[in-house]
């Protein structure tokens, strides 16, 4: 049944019915076409690509902090009433300590300017940049955490459908040879050779089958529409998954750094990065800033009316020293800390977890590799057991129950087979996911 190690195909030993769900027309699709399919078109993927996107702005953004800030602004003012001054008397040759109040200016007042900034040192920007780089970093992973979801549930349906398709297959054999033999029974029961019993016996296992057959056919089906659902294509689209099942048997896969480690390392850098920030609040600020503007002074009254504009430039330092916060950033850097030890366990428990489902994906795998072998030998021990039951029958040394106990046994072997193919595959597939070789579905 196995070809070679790297491509192995399960062969049914009877002739495979084309009646299934799909129609006859529809297009056989490969498990690569199915998964490049989903690549473009599913819905939860391309909102990943989204999402990744909007974190490279943000990046960007954080990083746009560091260009110099232009400002343009404009200002009229028109005092109906002028701002009172005090002056003091002495000024003009009064006593001292006696004041006089007085208004001076013009109604009409403007102010148009433009104002730079530009942050020579900030430790929260180059903290928010940092901080921002690592979530953009998060972003890829968690696309490509999705991807691999992706690639694993579209797996997991193909082969879903493809078992389902061989069990449908296993139906209609079973079916055939139950309408054989109840013509056979009802031919030796008008030759008063068999109990009229007998016939309803064999009736009974028709019946049965028939309604297996419709489990399965519906079960079909609803994967088949769920597999078209998840790589985003029409529900009525004419779709049809390949009967021979590809997969390669004990494979041994070079383990990677599965993405969930990487996202759990990304996220300790992440809150190494909040934390060095926190601590770098204390330095001081350093801004570098200036000012170009034109004021203008209007008086509207005869016989002296004018409008009068003045420039008022300015460059200047500023130093921002922060001294005390109320203990606030010792609580935060605190509280970091802790963040970060929880981090770093659930980094080691993921190390471990990972480890050992690996181990146990093996072992199943393996186990199953073994029941696939022996269940295929005793689905064709079954299948001679049952011909030559049969043919005892029709001589007389067999009886109808020896015959549907053969059915029985047959049916078993089946479905036991079924069960060992799906068992693999389920393994093997968990596997790949576990090792970090998803990606290696098809090749």
């Amino acid at each position: 049944m196995f070809k070679s190690v790297h491509k192995l195909k399960i062969l049914l030993s009877f002739i495979f019915i084309t009646t299934v769900s799909t129609p006859l027309f529809a297009q056989v699709w490969t498990l690569q076409q199915c998964i490049d399919t989903a690549q473009q078109y599913n819905t939860t993927l391309q909102i990943s690509k989204n999402d990744m996107a909007v974190s490279t702005e943000k990046e960007k953004e954080a990083k746009a902090n560091l260009i110099p800030k232009l400002k343009f602004s404009a200002d009229y003012k028109y005092f109906i009433d002028q701002p009172y001054q005090l002056m003091p008397q002495s000024a003009f040759g009064g006593p001292e300590g006696l004041f006089k109040e007085v208004q001076f200016g013009t109604p009409h007042n403007f102010n148009i300017g433009v104002q730079a900034a530009l942050p020579l040192y900030n430790s929260q920007i180059y903290g928010a940049i940092k901080a921002t780089k690592t979530a953009s970093k998060l972003k890829r992973l968690q696309f490509k955490k999705t991807r691999e979801e992706v690639f694993f549930n579209v797996s997991n349906l193909y082969y879903n459908a493809q078992i389902l398709k061989h069990q449908l297959a296993f139906v209609d054999s079973n079916l055939v040879n139950t309408t054989k033999l109840l013509a056979t029974m009802k031919l030796l029961h008008e030759q008063q050779l068999a109990k009229n019993t007998d016939v309803e016996n064999v009736q009974l296992q028709e019946a049965k089958l028939k309604v297996q057959r419709e489990i399965v056919l519906n079960n079909l089906n609803q994967v088949i529409r769920l597999l078209k659902f998840t790589m985003g294509i029409p529900s009525n689209q004419p779709f049809d998954v390949e009967t021979e099942i590809h997969y390669q048997a004990n494979t041994t896969y070079t383990p990677h750094v599965i993405v969930d480690i990487q996202l759990a390392e990304t996220q300790k850098s992440l809150l190494s990065n909040e934390l060095k920030t926190l601590k770098n609040s204390r330095i001081p600020s350093v801004s570098l800033y200036g000012a170009y503007s034109q004021v203008g002074f209007g008086y509207d009254k005869k016989p002296n009316d004018f409008l009068k504009f003045y420039p008022t430039t300015f460059a200047g330092l500023q130093i921002t020293v922060p001294l005390f916060n109320g203990t606030v950033t010792k609580r935060k850097i605190n509280q970091k800390k802790i963040e970060l030890k929880n981090s770093q366990l659930r980094l080691n428990l993921l190390n471990e977890q990972n480890n050992i489902e690996i181990k146990n994906a093996r072992n199943q795998r393996a186990v199953a590799l073994k029941n696939i072998l022996n269940t295929s030998a005793q689905i064709k021990l079954a299948e001679s057991v049952y011909r030559h039951t049969v043919l005892q029958q029709k001589q007389g040394l067999a009886n109808i129950t020896d015959v549907l106990m053969a059915d029985s046994n047959l049916k078993e072997a089946q479905q036991n087979y079924i069960a060992a193919v799906v068992n693999y595959l389920k393994a093997d597939l968990e596997l790949k996911k576990l090792t970090g070789n998803i990606d290696s579905t098809v090749k």
